[in-house]
């Protein structure tokens, strides 16, 4: 199975049909009526349906356990079709799509065993996913609007005593979810320079700039009271999602002095200089931390 351990648990949401096809309005009537000698189909297959969707990771080699939180199986006749449709819902790191499939091709085939005594021309057939919710493709359309700039603070970066990984790694994320990497600067971890840099790269259009380095402890360490006087309105809760999702990984997480908020329309974030501390910070809160872009379009356009 992939691994998912760096994804955090939302609201996933999906929908999927299956469709099974008679060869006579007689097969209809006798399911409506109840006249099938196999008993209830639509009560039969529904449970099955059910038993199908918690046991999916059971049958489908690559599918994680999940908690299934919700289940509806639906029924709608048209024509000789009779259109089978399972939503599932979960709060879990990964989606339930497959689930939702699975469940509805149980239905389909479970209804074709009761039907088969009756009627030898069952078809199943268009079993395909209708909608699904939760994921990172939710925020897609969003990210590819913020315009990034990439901080890295370090004084052993910027001597060229070694070499940046941080900063890649922030840039590889973020191209991954389609953002535009407007300008990436490696400086020495001073408070000037450091609002310097910031104040340009808002000159340059930038919406979010990413701060990797300069959040520990050490005296050196100084990125918190460059960022802090320059911004409008911290925003504490994406240093709090940051430090909970390191905190399960490592305890050090607690020291980190990460910050937050916005400058302007711009939103500044401060993350810790590690490799495993910017990846996994960046996990923590994004893609989900896009959707403050959609707020603040928001307000602003009701402003206007």
């Amino acid at each position: 199975m992939v691994d998912i351990t760096h994804k955090n648990s939302t609201l996933r949401k999906a929908v999927a049909q299956a469709i099974v096809k008679v060869s006579s309005q007689e097969t209809i009537d006798k399911i409506i009526q109840k006249q099938i000698p196999k008993g209830d189909v639509f009560e039969m297959a529904k449970t099955a349906g059910l038993f199908a969707a918690k046991k999916t990771s059971d049958v489908i080699p690559d599918c994680h356990p999940l908690p299934i939180e919700y289940t509806k199986i639906s029924f709608e006749i048209n024509g000789l079709e009779i259109i089978i449709q399972t939503e599932i819902h979960t709060i879990y790191k990964t989606g339930v799509e497959v689930e939702a499939m699975y469940a509805s091709s149980v239905v389909a085939i479970t209804m074709y065993d009761m039907l088969k005594p009756v009627d030898k021309s069952i078809e199943v057939s268009t079993i395909k996913l209708i909608q699904k919710t939760g994921g990172k493709t939710d925020y897609q359309k969003i990210a590819s609007q913020v315009k990034i700039g990439v901080i890295v603070c370090s004084d052993s970066i910027s001597a060229g005593e070694k070499t940046d990984r941080s900063g890649k790694i922030i840039i590889e994320k973020m191209k991954a979810f389609d953002a535009e990497i407007v300008d990436y600067k490696v400086i020495p971890d001073e408070i000037q320079q450091i609002q310097e840099n910031i104040n340009a790269m808002e000159s340059e259009g930038c919406n979010l700039i990413l701060i990797t380095g300069g959040t520990g402890l050490s005296p050196k360490d100084v990125t918190p009271e460059a960022i802090k006087p320059l911004l409008d309105k911290e925003i504490p809760g994406i240093v709090e999602a940051i430090r909970n999702y390191g905190q399960q990984r490592t305890p050090y997480s607690m020291l980190s002095r990460s910050v937050a908020g916005f400058k302007n329309d711009m939103l500044v974030i401060a993350l810790p200089g590690s490799t495993n501390g910017v990846s996994e910070s960046i996990d923590a809160v994004f893609p989900a931390l896009f959707h403050v872009f959609r707020v603040r379009n928001h307000f602003k356009h009701n402003e206007e």
